[in-house]
């Protein structure tokens, strides 16, 4: 049994620590806050994701609390004309086997946690704020930034896009300021006009340098709001909050159904969106990195909770080894993922060209998505939404 170290408490460095513990390895998870929690609003679970949860014995309890979509729909936010929907529903998941959930970030955090508690060989330790790393030929050793020092055969950073273990092992700086700042806020059902509900659809409303996604979360009791705007942004903020009226203001573009949603929103936060460019290699020796410490993408592909999960599977999978092989897997490890993930990077960031046009761009975009049958919408996403196993050879319907 090897002593596993996770750097991060969030979903990517639980799902890390029941997978190894799975292969009856201890895992240790430092969390840099006073409690294991999770802020933010909603995410999409793909099928992907679910098949990584059902791996880490979660499926029916995350298909149980989510809510299941029926559709992504797709508005053109100045006309209000319906463009195209991905149906996700029977033949969706026939072919990719699981649904497409929605669910609040603190939900799918609260499931992890309670396994992670109710699990032989998994600690947590939160006020753990990490500040790097050393390692000899056997053992890797976190340091903290109260001087404790923390030894195991082998460490994960799963500490997020400002990860300290990615900082010192490849060294590439802040992240990308992508430009595009997204406002966000949570709105009771009860009080959204019945005919702009949608309570089964993934709704995006696509405007000039702009767009509006909403969905239920919390069992469709909550809408959860989030509106792009490619304003040019250019520092890094989180969290900010921000007026109505500026909120309103910043999308003018956008038509009368999509601002009848905005204008409900109350208590906006803002965010100004990061990134970082692909890299090769994230691993060091008995070190390596999880989820958005390897590679932090755009959330327009709705992939990055799904990622984290896949990466975490695949180690787990991975790590049936003794100590002394630990170094070799963690290279099997980067080497199956830095493909796919840096494809899920990139197209997260062309996404934008999507959601953005103006004027005949946007008419031409129009055209080319309506034409699209349901078949080949489901093509489209494929490739990310049907792989099944999360290495190289994983299984894609």
């Amino acid at each position: 049994m090897s002593k596993i170290v996770i750097v991060g408490g969030g979903i990517g460095g639980l799902a890390a620590a029941l997978a190894v513990a799975r292969q009856g390895h201890r895992a240790v998870v430092l969390e840099r806050a006073p409690e294991f929690a999770e802020i933010g609003a909603g995410i999409q679970i793909a099928p992907n994701g679910i098949h990584a949860l059902e791996q880490l014995g979660l499926g029916d309890a995350v298909r149980e609390s989510a809510v299941h979509m029926r559709e992504l729909r797709f508005m053109d936010g100045v006309s209000g004309e319906h463009v195209v929907s991905l149906p996700l529903t029977e033949q969706y998941q026939r072919r990719f086997g699981n649904p497409y959930v929605v669910v609040h970030r603190a939900e799918l955090h609260t499931l992890l946690l309670r396994a992670c508690l109710a699990t032989e060989g998994v600690e947590l330790r939160g006020s753990c704020t990490a500040v790097g790393y050393e390692q000899d030929g056997g053992t890797a050793t976190l340091l903290l930034e109260s001087g404790e020092r923390i030894t195991g055969d082998a460490l994960i950073g799963a500490d997020g896009i400002n990860s300290a273990i990615r900082r010192q092992l490849v060294g590439d700086g802040a992240p990308r300021i992508s430009g595009i700042t997204v406002y966000r806020a949570i709105l009771p059902m009860d009080q959204v006009p019945p005919e702009l509900r949608m309570t089964t659809s993934v709704t995006w409303w696509a405007g000039p340098g702009c767009h509006f996604v909403h969905y239920p979360i919390a069992g469709g009791a909550y809408l959860n709001l989030a509106a792009s705007s490619d304003n040019h942004a250019t520092e890094a903020l989180a969290g900010v909050a921000v007026g109505k009226d500026a909120v309103r203001a910043e999308f003018a573009g956008l038509g009368e159904d999509a601002h009848k949603l905005l204008e409900l929103g109350e208590d906006w936060k803002s965010w100004v969106l990061v990134d970082r460019d692909p890299v090769a290699d994230w691993c060091d020796g008995r070190v390596t990195l999880l989820g958005d410490a390897a590679h932090p993408m755009l959330h327009y592909a709705a992939q990055g909770a799904c990622q984290a999960l896949e990466d975490a599977v695949l180690i787990g999978e991975l790590l049936d080894c003794s100590a002394d092989e630990l170094p070799q897997r963690f290279e099997k490890y980067n080497a199956e993922r830095r493909e796919r993930t840096a494809k899920v990077q990139l197209a997260a960031r062309e996404s934008i060209k999507l959601w953005h046009p103006r004027g005949q761009a946007a008419a031409d975009r129009n055209a080319m998505l309506s034409a699209l049958s349901a078949d080949q919408l489901h093509d489209e996403v494929a490739w990310m939404h049907g792989v099944r196993s999360f290495g190289l050879n994983g299984e894609q319907k």
